[in-house]
């Protein structure tokens, strides 16, 4: 078995789950993001528990490592290094905005489309990416102020769909284009899971020790008045 453990806590909606290769065996959901500290530990080991799974077992894991929440990405991130250390298996890490673009090319399946996922960022500013259908990233993934013609860039005539915890600020103010397309959209489990195994079979692994948040701003707190 290529038992894989994925983790995702950067956006609202924190999921874990256990795959067989890109099989998702098991998911758990936590729709509280002040929870997801607590959610984590205790929901890794009870799908490990109810899934008749030995850690050990466990061959890597996968996490989410932004962007996104900023206390989201660091539990996950966290969590996930210190169980591929005491495990000494691959850690495998996963775009934020890359898997929720997966998600929604899997539901909508339209090839000749493209995909911007959105996730808020406070204010008018973004998370976003544009990608193909084949999730090459056309616009990289960036932190973005939304203005009326944000996505002039792209080909007039071309489907776009717009989705995300972001995307209704872009809605609100998008110059009138009828080639865009505002959806409901969110991380789904069969994506991770197709993601960490992609990359498990190439190899592509994080150093433990190195591994980093893809925060893609600073993070600035607001200093006390004295």
């Amino acid at each position: 078995m290529d038992y894989i453990l994925n983790i995702h806590t950067t956006t609202e909606t924190a999921i874990v789950n256990i795959s067989d290769g890109e099989n998702v065996i098991a998911t758990l959901l936590n729709k509280d993001s002040k929870q997801h500290a607590s959610f984590l530990h205790s929901a890794i080991k009870k799908i490990l528990r109810e899934n008749d799974i030995n850690i050990a077992s466990i061959k890597a894991i996968g996490v989410t490592n932004g962007p996104g929440s900023y206390t989201g990405i660091r539990v996950g991130l966290a969590t996930a290094k210190g169980l591929a250390f005491a495990l000494k298996i691959p850690l495998i890490s996963l775009n934020t905005l890359e898997v929720l673009a997966h998600s929604a090319i899997k539901d909508i399946q339209d090839r000749n489309a493209l995909y911007s996922p959105m996730i808020d960022a406070r204010r008018m500013e973004v998370f976003t990416a544009v990608y193909t259908s084949e999730l090459h990233p056309l616009n990289p993934p960036c932190a973005l102020i939304l203005e009326e013609n944000s996505y002039a860039n792209l080909l007039p005539d071309q489907i776009v769909y717009f989705f995300g915890t972001g995307s209704k600020k872009f809605e609100n103010i998008a110059a009138e284009h009828s080639f865009y397309r505002f959806i409901q959209q969110e991380i789904n489990s069969e994506s991770m899971s197709a993601l960490s195994w992609g990359k498990y079979k190439e190899k592509m692994f994080e150093n433990v020790a190195f591994a980093h948040p893809l925060y893609l701003k600073e993070f600035y707190t607001k200093q006390k008045e004295v």
